[in-house]
């Protein structure tokens, strides 16, 4: 996930066993006909998972966006397959989440094996109450499938595809679009653009932005086949096996029987000659034994870097995804990242298209993404830097931490598979209102908030789904019944604004008056992962991130945090 360099595949013929590719509609753009040039508030070039959900946000937010793709099908092969928790709590806001769950293998248990012996395991989530697990897989070309069936729901997102953008020209007040499409070239301009074209980034290269980091020396191979096997549902990793000796082997379970198959090769191998299925089989074969049967799906052979550019937001256009940041696929941060990026993105991008902030709001999307995509390649570099040891000291070292780590609980801690991917913790952004209050837990501002199940007045079960795309005040009392009425005004208030705050009642019993939500804390988890006491509030961001927290109700407060968390203060 998240691999970018050389990446040489079979399986591209658009066929696979498990899977019919849909084939998009092209049509003849408007501008072609009318020989003038359109111009879109928004326009989104890119229609991966990470471009999808950029345009799919917006959209949902009521703004209309223009979508356009050089392809007409999803990605070629599994591509990506991890999707981390917070990623699924993203696709459950833009409404495909449940989807993806249903259809994925969900796992929350790794493994990582010395040899032949196990010297390592961890668990994504070992606190129970979550809406979500820590990861699940499923072959990247479901995901953008069901994505563009949630774009099609939306009237004011218009998808073009078959439509490359060869030219842009940015400037203060807008940037043109030259785009090619089959029957001709045409004219667009925009109001904003947002990018998300991928690690080869035309447009990056268009407009003569670097983007810097580190070329690792080694090549994968990809083998994604298809067979009935007991493994399970966990992700699987080895050191050293005797059926690949001196290097490393990944094995993940996908849907429809489809097991994800990684080798490291060393950057000595010849990817035309790997990537053959003479070649490839007889690995396969070494690893499940002769008597397996399976079928061979997708190959690929990739290199990866970890590099990113110097900022996300240049004027008029906004990088997102691979096209600002990539990394080593080892610990599922390419996809998971960048859909994160269009969640800090599209609220902030919203409110300054509506006047209610200034432009350098979107300066803290830089600021903040760059931010997460260091913490991004310092795990991965370090991840990868153990999985493929450059010198024979480090192999050495290496191969003694896994030796001691099926016995010593301090080895474990050094082992190195794959830090897999995790939200990031924005506790030092501009935009959050510093604690004047003593809370234990870490649920700071600039945290993701932690889910809970929940017991909604409107409907919702789980904390999450009640949170996001606007500002909203958590407000905590044991019996919401008794809440009274001065407060219930005050918090009621909060949504005559600007910039509008829903408030939330959490309780443990009762109702609140009309007019305010609900939710019954039905386990208790709220209370004790938020360490709530009565009259204790939160206000979250729409990213559903914390910006504040107080131990007490004090609406200029709420206000004031609203305007620094929108630039507005």
């Amino acid at each position: 996930m998240g691999c970018t360099g050389t990446n040489d595949e079979i399986g591209g013929d658009k066929v696979l066993s498990t899977f019919n590719y849909p084939k998009f509609e092209y049509r003849r753009p408007p501008e072609i006909d009318s020989g003038t040039d359109g111009h879109y508030p928004v326009i989104v070039v890119g229609a991966g998972p990470v471009g999808l959900s950029a345009a799919i946000d917006l959209a949902m937010q009521g703004q209309s966006v223009l979508l356009l793709d050089n392809d007409d099908t999803v990605s070629i092969g599994s591509r990506g397959v991890c999707y981390a928790k917070r990623a699924l709590e993203v696709l459950d806001r833009l409404g495909c989440g449940e989807e993806m769950v249903q259809k994925g293998v969900s796992w929350n248990v790794g493994r990582t094996f010395f040899r032949e012996e196990e010297v390592f395991s961890f668990n994504l989530c070992p606190e129970p109450d979550h809406h979500r697990p820590g990861m699940i897989n499923l072959q990247q070309y479901y995901l953008e499938d069901y994505l563009v069936k949630r774009a099609k729901q939306l009237p004011n997102l218009e998808m073009r595809f078959k439509n490359t953008v060869i030219a842009v020209t940015p400037d203060r007040e807008k940037a043109t679009l030259r785009v090619e499409t089959p029957d001709g070239a045409y004219t667009v301009t925009t109001d904003w653009l947002v990018v998300a074209d991928g690690a080869r980034s035309p447009i990056r290269t268009m407009m003569g932005l670097d983007i810097e980091g580190k070329i690792f020396m080694d090549r994968f191979l990809i083998a994604d086949v298809v067979m009935k096997a007991e493994y399970p549902t966990e992700r699987w990793f080895w050191f050293d096996p005797p059926f690949h000796p001196n290097q490393s082997v990944l094995l993940h379970r996908q849907a429809d029987n489809v097991w994800r198959i990684d080798f490291q090769l060393g950057w000595q191998a010849d990817p035309e000659e790997e990537k053959k299925p003479e070649n490839v089989i007889p690995r396969i074969k070494a690893m499940l034994g002769d008597d397996r049967e399976f079928d061979l799906e997708w190959v690929s052979v990739y290199t990866f870097q970890c590099r990113r550019m110097n900022r996300f937001n240049h004027g008029r256009v906004l990088f997102v995804g691979d096209a600002a940041h990539q990394v080593s696929p080892f610990g599922a941060r390419g996809a998971n990242s960048g859909i994160q990026d269009t969640d800090n993105l599209m609220w902030k991008l919203k409110l300054v298209m509506d006047g209610k902030a200034p432009a350098s709001l979107l300066d803290t999307y830089s600021e903040e993404r760059v931010f997460a995509a260091d913490e991004n390649l310092m795990n991965s570099t370090r991840s990868t830097d153990f999985i493929t040891p450059k010198s024979a000291v480090s192999k050495t070292f290496r191969n003694a931490v896994l030796g001691l780590a099926e016995h010593y609980p301090f080895a474990r801690a050094l082992v190195n598979s794959g830090r897999l991917s995790v939200p990031s913790f924005f506790s030092e952004s501009s935009l959050n209102t510093a604690d004047a209050d003593t809370f234990a837990g870490v649920m700071v501002p600039g945290a993701p908030m932690d889910d809970a199940p929940v017991e909604s007045s409107d409907g919702h079960k789980w904390l999450l789904g009640a949170l996001g795309n606007r500002f909203q005040l958590l407000y905590y009392v044991p019996d919401a019944s008794a809440l009274d009425a001065a407060t219930a005004r005050a918090l009621a208030g909060l949504a005559d604004a600007p910039i509008p705050v829903e408030s939330l009642v959490v309780a443990e019993r009762g109702t609140a008056p009309a007019g305010l939500v609900t939710l019954i804390d039905s386990k208790g988890r709220i209370r004790e992962r938020y360490d709530l006491t009565p009259g204790a509030c939160y206000l979250a961001r729409p990213d559903q991130h914390v910006a504040a927290r107080w131990r007490g109700l004090d609406v200029a407060s709420v206000r004031a945090a609203v305007a620094r968390a929108t630039c507005n203060a």
